[in-house]
């Protein structure tokens, strides 16, 4: 994949999405972090998605909620942040917090004790819980609005659930990477849990999101971020 995606935009070094009058610095992890409010904004994490298939028979390594959670303690020590946002699906179902081997629950909380954290709720964990941190369905922060699904017609939205991905040819090869993407007035971010799937932006739960002329791709690489133009996108 990086011998091909340089051929985006060379001597990127760092991105940034400007989005409802402010600036934003996407991660490599999936993480958004907001530097004028010091936020961490986070969407889809699924937590306890192994254990969810393990109840079903589905007998999978239960790692992912320890992986994930290491990843966001990184990201918040690197970006220095003092709030996170979670833009909803925290947890792969509301029994999710029950089932939390105790080491990943002192983790949570020692995460939620350490600086401001807001859990949105989402469609997957749409309970209040008791793990720290205060608990809602959204959030207003100056001119942006965060919650967990996006609408039509949003202006100055922020949010997930869609598990975004960008699809391109290169030089013959196809290559798809989680994305966000964001026309101006609604940015989805992509998903942030290890083991979560991701969804062609040009698929049809996307249709009619976005004003499409105006939409701006950031794609994750494996180690750099890249800036897609539509016109490279395809569909699949």
């Amino acid at each position: 994949m990086n011998a091909a995606l340089p051929s985006l935009q060379d001597e990127i070094e760092f991105m940034q999405i400007r989005f409802a009058g402010e600036i934003f610095e996407p991660l490599l992890s999936g993480a958004l972090f907001w530097p004028a409010q010091r936020t961490l904004l986070v969407a889809d994490l699924h937590l306890e998605k192994m254990s969810s298939f393990a109840a079903s028979g589905q007998l999978l390594p239960p790692y992912d909620t320890r992986s994930t959670l290491h990843a966001l303690g990184r990201d918040i020590a690197d970006t220095g942040a003092s709030r996170v946002i979670c833009l909803g699906d925290s947890f792969h179902r509301d029994e999710g917090v029950r089932s939390l081997p105790e080491e990943d629950r002192a983790r949570i909380t020692a995460l939620t004790g350490s600086l401001e954290w807001i859990w949105l709720a989402g469609n997957h964990d749409p309970t209040p819980h008791q793990l720290g941190g205060e608990c809602s369905t959204s959030i207003e922060l100056g001119s942006v609005a965060l919650t967990h699904e996006p609408t039509r017609g949003a202006n100055g939205l922020i949010a997930g659930h869609l598990h975004p991905a960008a699809r391109v040819m290169l030089g013959g090869r196809s290559v798809r990477r989680p994305c966000f993407a964001h026309d101006g007035r609604l940015l989805i971010l992509p998903a942030y849990g290890v083991t979560t799937g991701s969804l062609n932006i040009m698929s049809q739960p996307f249709h009619g999101l976005w004003h499409w002329p105006d939409l701006k791709v950031t794609m994750l690489g494996r180690d750099r971020i890249y800036p897609v133009s539509i016109r490279r996108l395809v569909g699949g």
